[in-house]
């Protein structure tokens, strides 16, 4: 038997009104995709064991979860929807369930209304940095319904998340915006039409897809920052050229402190996959 988390947008839910809405979030991103919903809450036993009864802290877990299928229904009713309590620390937990899923869904646990009071090691960080599939982090206000926002550096991992934004984009019938920025200084020569070139391979098999391309001379960061003012979601490769850097690059964290919008770092993905599946 298959485990519940293969092929599906694994979310973790915690017990505060944020994460029922980051539920909604996560199930309307199923739907978009054809996926599953599979809910996870991590139980600490240790804090259970301490209470006076163990049944109450369980039985608060439980409900929480159906409290949490019943924003899933309101949100995609046919919505194939599944739950499960796993022992242990939360982002371990989601990190064993990411190698399996589509897409893995958390919170920023605040982090876009006070980017410089989130820790490095921040949950959504930590998840971004480490997990086996591409990594929605959502906000706490809702975004506008611009376009799809895509970073693209000509790296292999920029490919990968320019396939998947095509993908992300027909299933939510959007348009994109595929952003390359080049810093200033930088050498164009040669390499001017590597937007244009990937896009046209990459939307071949979309070609319901609006797609608007832009070249850009900056910083990396601050103009896909400034461009996600607008986007109802940000997608960005882990690392995108900078192979050396550790498990995220300067962009990605960049747009994990600082965009407005729900930010999809996209990784553990191959960059051949057009479907971006």
């Amino acid at each position: 038997m298959p485990a519940p988390t293969h092929g599906a947008v694994v979310v973790g839910v915690g017990s505060s009104a944020e994460d029922l809405q980051l539920v909604r979030t996560a199930a309307g991103e199923a739907a978009a995709h054809d996926r599953p919903l599979h809910l996870l809450h991590a139980f600490n036993w240790a804090a259970a064991l301490e209470s006076f009864s163990v049944s109450g802290p369980r039985a608060a877990a439980e409900e929480l979860l159906e409290q949490a299928g019943r924003v899933a229904a309101e949100t995609a009713p046919t919505l194939p929807v599944t739950d499960e309590i796993v022992e242990g620390d939360p982002i371990e937990a989601l990190v064993r369930a990411s190698d399996s899923a589509f897409l893995l869904a958390v919170g920023d646990g605040g982090m876009a209304g006070c980017p410089e009071c989130v820790p490095a090691d921040a949950p959504s960080v930590q998840l971004a940095a480490r997990a086996g599939c591409p990594v929605l982090v959502a906000r706490a206000e809702p975004p506008p319904q611009g376009p799809l926002l895509v970073g693209f550096d000509g790296s292999e991992s920029s490919r990968a998340t320019l396939a998947y934004a095509f993908d992300c984009a027909e299933g939510r019938g959007s348009r994109l915006l595929a952003i390359r920025v080049t810093e200033p200084g930088h050498d164009a020569d040669g390499d001017d039409g590597l937007l244009d070139e990937a896009v046209a391979r990459y939307g071949a098999r979309h070609p319901r897809v609006a797609v608007e391309c832009h070249t850009i001379r900056g910083d990396p960061g601050a103009v896909l920052v400034e461009q996600s003012r607008s986007a109802q979601v940000a997608l960005v490769g882990a690392r995108g050229d900078e192979p050396l850097r550790g498990m995220l690059g300067a962009v990605s964290q960049t747009l994990l402190y600082h965009s407005p919008a729900p930010v999809i770092v996209v990784r553990g993905l191959d960059p051949d996959d057009e479907d971006g599946s």
